[in-house]
């Protein structure tokens, strides 16, 4: 066999084009002429279909011009001869007859109410589009009204109530129970602890990951507890025995979020092998896997409506799923940075999504944008939102911003206090999350604690005014 001889990529290339080249060079001789005529006509066409409006209206104008201009010079010179018979064309080279008085009275008209003249017999005066005042060839456009910024609503100030401390390691997720009797935390010590809400005693300490608990559940319907961690796996703790039941393995790299569908008993997980995995609560199958995303997918909710399950990715971009087909109806672009969170609203049929560069609200089931919420110059690792309408987002700085939903007004942002002993870089929130009445916000930080927050029940409108100035977000929008 002779040895096949190796050449360069270009030296390929170059090959390939010039044989392409070679096979269809002898048809461009065969092309027919370009005909002139054909060309224009079709010029003609594409121009009118797509300017034919301004075409009309440059008609008109031209029109209206010469009739002022044919009516004022009657007004002058005709004066004496009131029955002398015109000749006013109306923009389609067709002659008009009008006399002397007809056309001085159309004149008259035209400058007191500025009005646009039709081209058609009859000189009726119509709305629309109007010559200027002072040129008689421009077109003067009415302005557009700019729309009304709503005032956002007032709501109470939060402080803090509580601190709680117990975890040896960063806390990095909480998970309220639906009783709203306690909440469940996660950790970098691999341990899970059940807090009781009312008081912030520890009721409970699970212990079986082997790595950081990076994502909490509980069940609405049934005694479960769901957990993962970057150790890959997912667990479901029966609460009655307090341990494990069950494992859902698959995925292949640390998981980072998790979501329990509310009317189905599908649990829906993410991490970092660029997935988001649909499992049967029961038989522990792994019912769908969402692939298309192209980095960590850090975050996941499902709700019960269309679209079920939305994730949200440190490629910058959301998706959203059919959860019956298994694939993604859309893909949100909108951001440019990693999406680390997104929030349900609890009534509204909406969501929103952090990312350092901005938060966006959007509305399902076909994730349409509705507006930025700017002014969080940090990482945002979390978000809630309560019935309420106040939505929460905290960063990796240790900011917290309070926002009216409907305007995206920030009606009060600090910084988390740091635990004593603890470095400025331990100032992250991881997560947090509002309790069920949606009175109660707590958070999970990187000081190693949870810090339980509540409205300030002393302040009121007059203490706390709203301090809405909607001429600086008239400059910010418009």
């Amino acid at each position: 066999m002779e040895e096949v001889q190796r050449h360069s990529v270009h030296t390929l290339i170059f090959r390939s084009l010039k044989r392409t080249h070679d096979m269809f060079v002898s048809n461009q001789g065969a092309l027919p002429e370009i005909d002139d005529k054909l060309e224009k006509i079709r010029k003609s066409i594409k121009a009118r279909d797509s300017y034919s409006l301004v075409f009309d209206r440059v008609a008109r104008a031209e029109s209206n011009r010469k009739c002022v201009e044919i009516a004022n010079n009657s007004r002058k010179n005709s004066l004496s001869n009131p029955e002398k018979v015109l000749y006013i064309t109306n923009g389609q080279d067709n002659p008009i007859n009008v006399n002397a008085n007809t056309a001085i009275m159309a004149a008259d008209t035209m400058n007191k109410n500025n009005f646009d003249i039709p081209s058609s017999n009859a000189m009726v005066a119509m709305t629309g589009i109007r010559p200027s005042v002072n040129s008689t060839s421009n077109v003067q456009l009415i302005p557009k009204k700019a729309p009304a910024i709503p005032k956002p609503a007032w709501h109470a100030p939060w402080k803090l109530a509580r601190v709680i401390s117990g975890h040896l390691g960063w806390v990095r997720c909480i998970a309220v129970e639906p009783q709203n009797e306690w909440f469940a935390t996660g950790a970098g010590d691999r341990v899970i602890k059940i807090w009781d809400l009312a008081s912030g005693k520890l009721k409970l300490s699970l212990t079986g990951h082997v790595s950081t608990v990076r994502g909490l559940a509980v069940s609405t319907k049934h005694p479960y507890l769901f957990s993962c961690g970057e150790d890959r796996q997912v667990k479901c703790w029966d609460l009655e025995y307090n341990k494990v039941i069950r494992h859902y393995h698959g995925h292949l790299s640390a998981v980072y979020s998790m979501a329990l569908h509310p009317t189905i008993d599908v649990l829906a997980t993410s991490g970092r092998d660029s997935t988001a995995r649909i499992w049967d609560m029961r038989t522990k199958a792994n019912i769908h896997t969402l692939t298309g995303h192209t980095n960590t997918v850090a975050s996941v909710v499902a709700q019960a409506v269309n679209p079920q399950i939305i994730t949200g990715s440190h490629d910058s971009t959301i998706r959203l799923w059919d959860l019956a087909a298994g694939k993604s109806v859309c893909t949100l672009t909108n951001h440019k940075k990693s999406v680390r969170s997104i929030v349900l609203h609890p009534t509204l049929y909406m969501f929103a999504s952090a990312s350092p560069d901005n938060i966006k609200q959007w509305r399902c089931p076909e994730g349409n944008f509705i507006q930025n919420i700017s002014g969080h110059n940090a990482i945002v690792n979390c978000m809630a939102v309560n019935a309420d309408g106040v939505l929460v987002s905290g960063g990796d700085n240790g900011t917290m911003f309070f926002w009216d939903w409907r305007t995206g007004y920030n009606f009060q942002r600090f910084q988390a206090p740091l635990q004593p002993g603890s470095m400025d870089s331990e100032a992250g929130i991881f997560a947090m999350a509002f309790d069920q009445s949606g009175s109660r916000l707590i958070t999970a930080e990187a000081d190693k604690t949870i810090k339980i927050y509540k409205e300030d029940e002393e302040a009121s409108e007059e203490t706390h005014p709203v301090n809405w100035r909607p001429e600086i977000l008239k400059r910010r929008k418009f």
